[in-house]
């Protein structure tokens, strides 16, 4: 297993804390078209003595998940994956959330000490909605989820012949929050069984999922459990938990301090043999960084790392893997 780490901003000193703290893999964002940035990042990653491993959102399928891509899309995240393989990038990571990325009401739930942590509440969203969005809006809006895995198939089969070409694994992160509906479209990756769906479909070593363990954790499934049942699939890991009552309502906490049992957790992707990228996810603000991007700060990040690296060794040291 390796650790990794979206990195935000991404600069020099960040860099530089990040591999005094034994990061490997770093995840970079989608560039844009100018897709010879990904070289440059590369470069600069590489500079610290850490891999440019995988790419992750605002990429270019919204249109090709609502059926409505005219091609330019598809020629786009083909263009990527053929990037990606030439220089070495192993991971694209991508989600099937039609109209919305993840989504929280609010920004500065309080966790341990005082530190801010993000909430979602589907009460709280909905009502929202209502005061902003009007209902004709909402309903020109809709998407089936029939339509949805429609659209996901066909992409797939457009992409995973590429993928396999060049070497690039695709991750599937789940919806979150995992709900079977939100804002008037349906939502598919939001269950164990239909990750298993998402697997048959077309049938790939580089057709896999990105375990949100935070997204699974809204879920209420056991996730030991779950990582073994999905373990040959998996490419890359979210590594973060949740506390609450369902997808309908949960809030982030430190990685230390949610329901799930991280010890387990970790021992569950060595005994299946997971040896790809772990990043943590959504970390709490700490004091200081009250202003920074929630979820995406460093110092969380950096009690996140020392956890996961202590969860890995023990481990490596006390799980055998598969023979």
């Amino acid at each position: 297993m390796r650790l990794a780490s979206v990195i935000t901003p991404l600069n020099e000193h960040n860099l530089t804390l990040a591999s005094q703290c034994g990061v490997q893999d770093i995840t970079v964002r989608y560039p844009g078209p100018d897709l010879a940035r990904l070289a440059e990042l590369q470069s600069q990653i590489a500079a610290h003595g850490l891999r440019l491993a995988i790419v992750e959102g605002f990429l270019p399928i919204e249109r090709i998940k609502l059926g409505r891509d005219d091609g330019t899309e598809l020629a786009a995240m083909k263009s990527l994956i053929r990037a990606m393989g030439r220089l070495g990038i192993p991971i694209l990571c991508y989600n099937f959330m039609a109209g919305t990325d993840w989504v929280r009401t609010r920004l500065d739930a309080p966790e341990r000490g005082g530190a801010l942590v993000t909430e979602f509440d589907l009460a709280a969203a909905e009502h929202a909605v209502s005061l902003s969005v009007t209902a004709s809006t909402i309903s020109g809006a809709r998407i089936s989820a029939d339509e949805l895995w429609v659209n996901l198939e066909r992409l797939l089969r457009e992409l995973v012949p590429v993928a396999e070409e060049c070497d690039v694994f695709l991750a599937m992160h789940p919806d979150d929050p995992p709900l079977p509906e939100f804002l008037g479209k349906a939502r598919i990756m939001n269950s164990v069984e239909n990750f298993e769906r998402l697997v048959r479909l077309v049938p790939s070593r580089h057709n896999g999922i990105c375990f949100c363990q935070g997204t699974f954790a809204a879920l209420g499934v056991d996730i030991p459990a779950t990582i073994r049942r999905l373990g040959p699939h998996i490419r890359y890991v979210h590594f973060r938990d949740v506390r609450g009552r369902g997808p309908a309502h949960f809030v982030e906490t430190f990685h230390d301090n949610g329901p799930t049992d991280m010890v387990a957790a970790m021992a569950a992707y060595r005994e299946v043999g997971f040896t790809g990228p772990l990043r943590p996810d959504h970390v709490p603000q700490l004091i200081g960084e009250e202003q920074g991007e929630p979820g995406y700060t460093m110092l969380g990040r950096l009690f996140a790392y020392g956890y996961m690296r202590g969860l890995m060794q023990a481990a490596d040291t006390f799980v055998r893997p598969p023979v």
